[in-house]
Parts: structure tokens; C-alpha cells; sequence
């Protein structure tokens, strides 16, 4: 499964939900601070820029989806998983929240595949013009050893952004169970998608 993405979409947020307040400059300097601490892998300097942020903006949809990030990050998929649900819940019409939601919720205790899968099976229909939600579909689908699914959504991924897919592809180990029963040579057959 890809890396959980964050980044594009913490800058995205005033295209996307126009409605979501603005950080004050400082907030928004800390941040961007945060981003750049976890950009350069120091997730513990990234949390401590994210309390400096004032207590009322806490709960920002920016300021949560860099917390998800340092979360992801340390391997800590409970807490990860519950900033993801608040994601979500604040911002529904961005497919990279239900992403996360599923890559966290595949990881949290108790979690797992068939429940991330659920998760964006029910999301897929909403954004059928995202590549990254069918091509984790079919990394599930490897995983749990349903090929002819695992087939058909990456055909899927590939048909809305082809490069894309198969540089993802060409190295996500979730997709081994697949190319180890059916090959590679998936992406040969040219039937409709």
C-alpha cells in the first residue's frame, strides 16, 4: 500500500472546503514548521511545533492531518486512527482522509484488511476518478488472496492514471501474493476496463 499521503492535501484545503477558517499567521507558521520537521523524518519536532499552535485550532483539519502524519509516522495507529475518523467526519469529500482512515484502521489494534477494505469499498464510489483508492483496493485484495479482485482494481487504478499505478505497483509488497500467482503479466491483456 502507498505511504499514506497528507502533504498535497493540507495545502489543498482552502480549494476544497472554502469554508474552513483560516489559521492565523502563526498558527499557520507552526504548521508549516511541523510539515517541515516531518518532511525531514523528525516526527518528534514536528509534535512539538503542532502544540504550539493555539488550543482552539487544534482540531483545524490541517492541523489534523499533520497530527495523523506524525502518528503514521511512529507507528502509533490507535491514535491515528481516531485523528483519521476526525478527518473524515470534518472533511468527507477528500479522498485522501478516507486513505488514511483505511491505512489506520488496517493498522490499529483490532484493525485489519477487511475492515480498511470496507472502508474503501463504501469510498470508492464517491471518487471514481482517484487512482489511489482503487489500487489499495487491489493491494487488499492480494493481501487476502482474492486475485480476480485484486486484478480488477488494479486494472482500474491503472485505467484512470496508468503511469502512476505502475511505478506504484512495480514495488508495493502488498501487490506480491499477486504477481507471485498471475505474474506481471496483468498489465499485457488489453481487454476493457
Amino acid at each position: 500500500m502507498t505511504t499514506p499521503h497528507w502533504q498535497g492535501e493540507v495545502l489543498a484545503l482552502r480549494i476544497v472546503k472554502p469554508a474552513i477558517k483560516e489559521l492565523s499567521f502563526e498558527d499557520a507558521r507552526h504548521l508549516q514548521v511541523a510539515e517541515g520537521w516531518l518532511g525531514l523524518g523528525d516526527a518528534a519536532s514536528a509534535s512539538d511545533e503542532l502544540e504550539e499552535i493555539a488550543l482552539g485550532e487544534q482540531t483545524h483539519p490541517a492541523v489534523l492531518q499533520v497530527r495523523y502524519a506524525i502518528y503514521a509516522k511512529c507507528g502509533q495507529w490507535d491514535m491515528a486512527n481516531e485523528v483519521a475518523e476526525r478527518v473524515v467526519s470534518l472533511l468527507p469529500e477528500v479522498a485522501g482522509t478516507w486513505i488514511n482512515l483505511a491505512y489506520a484502521t488496517r493498522r490499529k489494534t483490532g484493525g485489519g484488511i477487511p475492515d480498511a477494505k470496507k472502508i474503501l469499498l463504501a469510498a470508492q464510489l464517491k471518487f471514481s476518478g482517484d487512482c489511489l483508492i482503487p489500487f489499495n483496493l487491489a493491494c487488499y485484495c492480494s493481501q487476502l488472496r482474492e486475485f480476480d479482485q485484486a486484478e480488477q482494481w488494479l486494472k482500474k487504478a491503472a485505467a484512470i492514471n496508468e503511469k502512476a499505478v505502475r511505478k506504484m505497483a512495480a514495488d508495493d509488497p502488498d501487490l506480491k501474493p499477486l504477481w507471485d500467482t498471475r505474474g506481471r503479466m496483468i498489465w499485457e491483456e488489453k481487454e476493457p476496463l
